[in-house]
């Protein structure tokens, strides 16, 4: 099972929001190529990082920072926020990322998306926001009218990466991540999952193993220490599905 550790960007700081709401951040660092870097010395084999200000506006817009990032680390990283147009999606990989997350053009342009993943097989992932059953979009400010059934049966022939799916009402709280409905997801989908959104506790990663779920973002619970990462990927190596999680 891969795990990664989550550097959200906003305003060229390392934060972590509640539930994805812009008014209740939390600053962890001001430098995020810091802590990328700790986090890979820590063990890191993949970074996660999502740019707040791009999803808000729904253009990249701390690509600097995210550059920066790819070069001072050995490992990929993936990116999500704001990635709505063609020219987003190359200046992306053109920073470094390995891999792009797209969640709002997979919702309102589904043959877009379709596009783009064939362009780049195996570098494009469907990033699955979803508060009360239902996917949201643009920077988990509105819903974006379709069903999460819906979206899986539209991906399902696609070369995506991975499906990183998130509940929106547990991210950033540390009241546990919905791994019964992540589970679900995996069990339904062919493409690796990996779940996001409330992990706090080093059990929640076993669970999410067991179930058939490739891989765990953790955000809160390390900038907060109640997951220390070294434990958690001796942890994440014992009850591992292999690379692609399969």
């Amino acid at each position: 099972m891969i795990l990664y550790p989550a550097i959200d960007i906003r305003g060229g700081r390392c934060v972590r929001l509640i539930q994805g709401d812009y008014n209740r951040e939390t600053i962890f660092g001001n430098d995020p190529v810091e802590v990328a870097i700790r986090w890979v010395n820590e063990g890191a084999t993949w970074l996660h990082l999502v740019d707040l200000d791009g999803a808000k506006s729904g253009k990249p817009i701390n690509l600097s920072v995210v550059k920066a990032i790819c070069q001072a680390v050995s490992v990929p990283c993936q990116l999500g926020g704001g990635i709505r147009t063609e020219s987003d999606l190359d200046a992306v990989f053109d920073s470094g990322i390995a891999r792009a997350i797209v969640g709002t053009r997979a919702i309102e342009d589904p043959s877009r998306f379709a596009k783009w993943c064939h362009a780049h097989p195996g570098k494009v992932a469907l990033g699955l926001d979803v508060k009360d059953g239902l996917p949201a979009a643009n920077g988990w400010l509105e819903m974006g009218g379709r069903t999460l059934d819906d979206l899986v049966c539209d991906v399902t022939s696609l070369p995506l990466a991975a499906v990183i799916f998130t509940d929106i009402t547990r991210d950033g709280t540390l009241t546990g991540c919905n791994i019964l409905a992540t589970g679900n997801l995996a069990n339904k989908m062919k493409h690796p999952v990996i779940a996001s959104g409330g992990i706090c506790e080093m059990q929640e990663i076993k669970e999410l193993a067991n179930l058939g779920v490739s891989g765990a973002i953790l955000g809160r619970s390390l900038y907060e220490g109640s997951i220390k990462l070294p434990d958690a990927l001796k942890l994440a190596l014992t009850v591992g599905l292999g690379p692609n999680g399969r």
